[in-house]
């Protein structure tokens, strides 16, 4: 597989993951009872965004490194049992 090819399935896990990281831990203004006035009680008070783009950064390796060795492992979707196989019609 070609290092651009590998960056782009990153780039995209990396997203993917952000947005399921994203409300993980999240305390809003309304909950810690210091509601900043012109904001919405349900914003957060810390969104610890850095920590956030860490941990996300970390699990999104292990992901792409998990996709790396099943793109390297040779198995396909015809190995999965219980699925029609997928061959070209004759």
């Amino acid at each position: 597989m070609k290092i651009g090819t590998m960056i782009a399935i990153y780039f995209v896990v990396w997203w993917i993951c952000l947005f399921a990281i994203l409300p993980l831990k999240v305390r809003t203004q309304g909950e810690v009872g210091d509601v900043v006035p012109g904001t919405p009680a349900s914003a957060p008070a810390r969104p610890e965004l850095l920590l956030k783009a860490a941990i996300n950064t970390v699990v999104s390796a292990v992901v792409c490194a998990g996709i790396l060795a099943l793109i390297n492992s040779g198995w396909g979707l015809d190995d999965i049992p219980l699925l029609p196989r997928f061959s070209a019609p004759r």
